[in-house]
Formats: structure tokens, sequence, C-alpha cells
């Protein structure tokens, strides 16, 4: 049978879009005109909008010239616009002074006006209204004065004071790191910080290893040890000593001197002979093979479970096919920062519509996997400020070096995604949202979320552009969890999750809904509950205690006469993939 014309020519045009992305961030171009030219022609056609928005135009232009002249006059005359920026780039009080508030003020009017230019226009789909007033603002974000030497005043003042010693420090800082950066070599200091050395440094020994995951098991630091062990099951987007940063900050430690036997998976850091592993595999030969272990050295005994971001993910769907399958072996769920349902994805589904994954797919396709490095584009452009502009006028403009630490180091150390893993994640589970549907098959049947019912632990983080906190709540919706607890913790999604015992301005709220009781609102949750001071780990401490079932002498490392036999230290071999 002859092939069809677009299977035949297919692979030319993955190789095209294989070779864009690399200019692209990973970004659709497509995407980006799609939404384009959704808002230009239904703008073109909204006569009503155009004449808002030139009439937005002269009434600011009126604002600014008035506020020159007032200004000129008296010096503490109220501004035309408030500094309503996210970023705070202009609350110093040199910004209030002449001529930087000349210079400041017409960029936030310019901001309002656009603001207000891409959104409320009829026809209009909100995706792609989104997407146009989210580039809007990275277009403009780059003519920002807070960005250049002659319009940012605090770049100037230093300029004059040092003799201008900060811009050569600032071009040997921006010469390091361009080289760096093309011989693909980490952040300058990284290297200081090396697992095993400084950082993952709990003791525990690798007593399992496949072709997917190690398995550590963490040496008891108590005479006696809770009767369910832990199992943590971190993300593969990220490597696992997040959760064993150093001593002070490490949850594995934390929960080994709290009496937990604890283990935990290291991901391998997929390459292209792993472009065919898929979700499947990641539950089968990842999270159902290491609690196999875990219930041989641990015999009978349920385990606690512990999803972090997408580790959280195929947590719930290993929970909802053990549920299927009638395996009872979990004690409790904990996810950590980690979604089920992503209808709520937050400004991160900017970058997920069918032209964007498609995109994503044919770049995978050509190298077998997507690096860190190439899925940062888009978390960089969320926080384009944080991550871009403030360190370009940080590092290369004042001179600066910000002194490298753990979890900096930690963000360094990228990993990959499978192409067949990343494709389903992607399509199946953000963008047709199978799992919270009830339609994710595995082994040709459904796994659902509401077949879960063993107690739940929910953590999310205020400042979460990865999980934004009212996506992980949607698990409240899906779950028929005999209890659900769901505690909202100040921070983002990695550092406020890292929120050990008197971590400075750390603060929570949290609520436990127990079967029969009514669903509480997100918004109801975030008025009503009272806010608490503190970190949000005694508390979990205290409800893995409350699902425990008293205490008994810590098991063996391993069980040799099973052949699980402990091999290296760790933190393994994995973790340097």
């Amino acid at each position: 049978m002859k092939k069809s014309p677009s299977g035949k020519y297919r692979s030319l045009d993955r190789l095209l879009h294989a070779m864009q992305a690399r200019y692209t961030l990973s970004i659709s171009p497509g995407a980006l005109m799609l939404a384009y030219y959704d808002w230009m022609v239904h703008l073109s056609n909204s006569p009503g909008k155009q004449l808002e928005l030139i009439e937005l135009f002269f009434e600011q232009l009126t604002r600014h010239g008035s506020y020159v002249t007032k200004s000129v006059l008296n010096k503490d005359c109220e501004p035309c616009i408030g500094v309503e920026d996210t970023y705070n780039r202009f609350e110093e009080e040199e910004w209030q002074k002449p001529p930087f508030n000349f210079i400041y003020q017409p960029f936030l009017l310019t901001q309002q006006w656009w603001k207000r230019a891409t959104n409320d226009i009829s026809g209009a789909t909100k995706h792609h209204l989104d997407v146009v007033s989210f580039v809007a603002r990275q277009i403009l974000d780059v003519f920002s004065p807070s960005n250049y030497l002659l319009t940012n005043p605090a770049v100037l003042k230093t300029t004059v004071e040092e003799g201008g010693m900060n811009l050569l420090r600032g071009s040997q800082n921006f010469i390091e790191d361009f080289l760096r950066n093309i011989e693909g070599k980490p952040p300058a200091g990284a290297e200081d910080f090396v697992p095993g050395k400084n950082m993952a440094l709990t003791p525990g020994k690798v007593i399992y290893r496949n072709d997917l995951m190690e398995l550590i098991q963490y040496r008891p630091q108590t005479e006696e040890v809770h009767a369910e062990p832990i199992l943590i099951i971190p993300a593969w987007i990220m490597k696992f000593y997040i959760l064993d940063i150093n001593p002070q900050k490490s949850l594995v430690n934390y929960l080994v001197e709290k009496g937990y036997t604890v283990f935990i998976i290291s991901w391998k850091n997929p390459d292209q002979e792993d472009h065919e592993k898929g979700l499947e595999d990641y539950m089968k030969k990842g999270a159902l093979e290491a609690m196999d272990v875990v219930s041989t050295v641990v015999p009978e005994q349920k385990i606690h479970t512990v999803g972090y971001c997408l580790g959280g993910t195929l947590l719930a769907m290993t929970a909802a096919y053990m549920a299927r399958e009638g395996d009872s072996r979990l004690k409790t769920l904990t996810f950590l920062a980690a979604q089920t349902d992503f209808s709520e994805p937050g400004e991160l589904e900017l970058f997920i519509d069918e032209s964007q994954v498609s995109y994503l797919e044919d770049e995978m396709w050509f190298q077998g996997y997507l690096d860190t490095k190439q899925m940062s584009g888009a978390f960089q452009l969320l926080r384009s400020n944080d991550l871009i502009w403030s360190r370009m006028v940080h590092d290369y403009l004042m001179g600066k070096r910000q002194e490298m630490f753990d979890l900096m180091a930690w963000n360094a150390d990228t990993t990959r995604m499978p192409y067949k893993m990343h494709s389903e994640y992607l399509r199946k589970l953000f963008l047709e949202k199978e799992f919270s549907k009830g339609t994710f098959e595995i082994d040709g049947k459904p796994i659902v979320i509401s077949d879960i019912y063993e107690p739940a632990f929910l953590v999310s983080t205020t400042k979460d552009h990865v999980s934004p906190w009212r996506s992980v709540y949607r698990f409240n919706l899906a779950s028929d969890s005999k209890e659900v607890t769901f505690l909202l913790t100040s921070g983002g999604h990695n550092a406020g999750i890292i929120s050990e015992p008197g971590h400075p301005r750390r603060t929570y709220q949290v609520h436990t809904r127990k079967e029969g009781e009514l669903y509480i609102a997100p918004e109801t949750f975030r008025e009503k509950m009272p806010v608490e001071k503190g970190s949000w780990w005694p508390v979990w401490h205290d409800w893995l205690v409350k699902h425990s079932d008293g205490k008994t002498e810590p098991p063996s490392m391993g069980v040799p006469e099973k052949d699980i036999d402990p091999m290296e230290d760790a933190p393994g071999t994995y973790v340097f993939g």
C-alpha cells in the first residue's frame, strides 16, 4: 500500500520544528501567530473598543502633561499613575525625582494601555488574549527604564561613585556567563556544591537499582521507629536531593530524626535510549517496584507515601491503579506541590495548547528527550523580571554577583524528560485532562482519582508558578478520600516546600475535610482559615503520627537474603547523571 503524503513527509516537518526550537526557547511560533491573528482580527472589527483605546490614549497624554507641569512647581505632587508594578521596580525614592519620574511614568501608562488593549475583546478566545497580553508585557519589559544605565538612578549613581568599575565588573560577569553557557557549564560557584560532599548528606544506602531508578534506604537515627515506612517519590524533572539539600534544610533528615524509616527514589536522568519510556513505565518500574522493595524490607506494614511535583501526580495515578487492582498497601498519601487536575494550571497554561504540544513533541522526537534547559524558556518568561531583567541589572550593570547557595546550585543541576513520557504528560494529562476525567488508561482500563480512599495530606505554596495552589486544591473535588487535609504555605514551588522549622517569615493555613463534610471553595479556605506562623513540617509530622500504629525496632538495611543488598552509600550514582 502506498504511503500517504502526510506520513511520507512528516519527518521533514518534525526536523524543521526541532531546528526552530533551538532559537525560540522551545516556544511554538505557530501558537503565537494564532493568538496574534485572533486578537488582531477581532480588535480590527470592534470600533467601540478602538474608540475606547483612543480615548484612553488622550486621557493618559493629558494626565501626564498635567503631572509634568505640577511636579515642576510641587515636587511632592501625586504621580499621574500609581506604582502598581508587580515587580516593584520603581518604589525607590530616586524614581520620584526629576528626570526619572518623567521617564518611568510614561512606561507605566504604556503598560496600562496595552493591558486594556489585549483584554475584553468580544469574540477573541480568552487563551489567545492571555497569550497576546503576556507577550505584550514581555516586549514592554525589554524597554523598562530600570534596565538601562542612563535611565536607572541607582545604576547611574553607582557608576558615578565607582568611576565605572561596576560596568567593568559587569562586563567580566557577562563574558563569564556567556562562555559557561556555550560550553554547557553550570553558573559560577555551582561546582562548589556536590551531592555526597556538602549536599545530600543524610546517611543511607542504595538497596535497589533498575534502568529507571535507584531506591535509597536511610539509616535509622533512633532506637525505635514508627511501624510504617515512608516512601518518597520525587519528580524526575528535578534531582531528588532537593529534599536532602543539607542537614539543616533536609526534609529526609527531619523525618529520620523523628523516627521514620525513609526510602526515596533517585531517578535516572534519561537519554536518547530512554525515549520510549512512558508514564506507565515510571509507575510500574518506578513507584510500584519501589513499593515492592519497601514491602520486602518492612513486611506486613502499610506504607506512608509522599509525591513531590510530578512525582505527586505519579503517586496519585499509582494509588488509583492500586485501588483498581485491589492493592491495599498504602497507609496515607502526601502530595507536595502536586497537581492531579490541570484545569487551573495558572500562567503555565499560556504555553500549553495543541500547537505548542505538537511543537514540543517534534523537538523531543528529534533528540529523544527534552532537556530542562529547553524547558526553562517558558518558566523564565513567567518570571522574567526576577530571572532575567533584575539579574541583568544586578550582575551586569551594578557589577555584583549573588553568592551561590545550595538551592541555586541544585537548580542548576538539570535533568531531561523522555520523549514518550513528556508527550503523554503534556497531551493526556495537561491538554486533554484524561486523568481528572477518568479516561487515562493503564493496561487498557481507566484509572480514576475517585477510587483513592486513603487519607491525603496536600501541601501547596502561595507563589507557585508550576503547580498553582488552586490547581492543587482541586483534588478535593475528585477524591473520595476519607480525610483530606490541605495546607497552604508561603513561598514558591521549591522554597515553600523546603521550609524547615525556624525558617523566618514562613506562615501557613490548614484545614481538614473529613468524609461526609461539605466542600469548601478555595476562596473561602483562604478567607476563613487562620494564618499560623512557622513551618508546615511539624503539622505534617503530627498528622503522620496520628495515622501511624506505634513504634517498633528499626528494620535491617535491605534484605540480602532476598537479593536486596545495600550497594554504595547514598546519594548513589544516578544522581550524577
